[in-house]
């Protein structure tokens, strides 16, 4: 696997120069990301080239528009060891501020992708918008090719059952409680990473110990039970577990929260990173007149994801 190197300007090292450029989100790394990835890939081996990604943090919808606060599919983390993984060579995670947003479509060219970058090969989707305003576009891109000495790639979108695949597209599956399908269309399953926190113990007193995960930016899926698979950082060790996401109406609880309960588990993990992988979707979030109510039902649901 290549080894991956990690900027947050465009100032970088002279050897990366007119390397394979691809600009964008790149939130959950899906199916449509991959084909990208593969076919850049190819250029990387026919002219021994490197492969760099250029994406932002915050994203831009994220900056723009303060009200959006759960909306990633991927952390950093998980999105940059996924690109490694497909052969990316370096990452730039340009800061996305008030500055760079003023930023002119011309002026980004010229300075950043002839100047500093000197990209050989730049690939883009067809919606692809960039500058202040969002006022620079792939025509744009491609009329200024002679100029600045690099070639535009226009890769097709991935088309399945007739829809584009796409980052939208997949958050609007997890909320609308399609895991299986969202899974499908990444390649692997969704994966909340967090630190446990120490909660109200709940979970403890009616039988049932969880660990207690923040989702902070994560996409909301739709609240409700779900089977899952647990692992600490750095280990390949899976538990199989069942996880609450959601706001615990029983309970009156009004923050997002993850849930999970791991099947024949006695330890402490309290500040430990953990990743839960959502396998499946069980049920959706309700209400229960009472505790007891509640214990019942969740002991239903152990059945279901014991067997999933």
């Amino acid at each position: 696997m290549v080894k991956m190197k990690f900027y947050k300007n465009f100032n970088i090292l002279k050897k990366h120069k007119r390397s394979i450029i691809l600009i964008g989100n790149f939130d959950g790394v899906h199916l449509g990301h991959q084909k990208l990835l593969r076919q850049a890939n190819i250029y990387k081996k026919k002219y021994k080239l490197k492969i760099g990604v250029v994406t932002f943090d915050p994203m831009p919808k994220m900056y723009f528009n303060k009200k959006i606060k759960n909306f990633k599919i991927s952390n950093i983390y998980q999105k940059n060891k996924i690109l490694e993984s497909y052969g990316v060579d370096f990452i730039i995670t340009k800061e996305f501020n008030k500055k760079f947003s003023k930023i002119k479509s011309d002026f980004f060219i010229k300075e950043f992708l002839f100047k500093k970058l000197k990209v050989k090969y730049l690939f883009v989707s067809n919606n692809f918008k960039f500058g202040n305003n969002r006022e620079g576009d792939v025509k744009k891109l491609i009329q200024n090719e002679v100029n600045y000495n690099y070639k535009i790639i226009k890769p097709n979108p991935l088309v399945l059952n007739k829809k584009i695949v796409s980052s939208t597209f997949i958050r609007a599956l997890l909320e609308r409680g399609n895991l299986k399908l969202a899974n499908k269309l990444l390649n692997r399953n969704w994966t909340i990473d967090g630190v446990v926190q120490k909660g109200r113990q709940q979970g403890k007193k009616i039988g049932f110990p969880t660990c207690n995960i923040d989702i902070k930016n994560y996409v909301v899926a739709m609240p409700g039970v779900y089977a899952v698979k647990v692992k600490r950082k750095n280990s390949n060790k899976y538990l199989k577990g069942i996880a609450n996401l959601g706001y615990r109406p029983t309970f009156n609880q009004k923050k997002i929260l993850l849930e999970v309960h791991i099947f024949n588990f006695s330890g402490n993990l309290y500040n430990k990173y953990l990743s839960v992988e959502f396998t499946k979707f069980i049920r959706k979030e309700k209400k229960f007149k009472n505790v007891n109510q509640l214990r019942l039902q969740i002991r239903s649901d152990l059945k279901v994801a014991r067997k999933s």
